[in-house]
């Protein structure tokens, strides 16, 4: 059974990279545009991995990260930070809300794959 992702990002073309990317891989792929929209999409529905922008409308990458890691479904959930931010002050504030990784766009698909590949298995 495929390894399933949620990409959540308020751009299209890079959900649609992400996808594309991905399901090439063999993993399944459920998109998102904010947080808010990502925390719908995921209830009660089990979810391998979460990679997220951080600037977002309505929740952004850090309120989303913290959602999830409030719920004990997703305690261990590998959470990537998939943004143009690469500030320090921003990466430890994503590390102290429980993200897993960071990658700064823009991102070449190989390297994509090798982080999901490293903490998925």
């Amino acid at each position: 059974m495929a390894k399933k992702i949620l990409s959540v990002d308020d751009s299209a073309s890079i959900r649609q990279m992400v996808s594309f990317t991905l399901k090439k891989e063999g993993y399944e792929v459920i998109e998102a545009c904010d947080g808010k929209d990502a925390l719908a999409k995921i209830q009660g529905g089990a979810i391998d991995m979460v990679i997220t922008d951080l600037h977002m409308p309505n929740l952004d990458g850090i309120g989303l990260i913290r959602a999830l890691r409030a719920n004990s479904s997703f305690k261990f959930t590998p959470i990537v930070m998939l943004t143009t931010e690469s500030h320090s002050g921003k990466k430890d504030e994503g590390r102290q809300a429980g993200a897993t990784g960071w990658i700064v766009k823009p991102f070449k698909p190989e390297q994509l794959v090798a982080v999901v590949k490293r903490l998925l298995g």
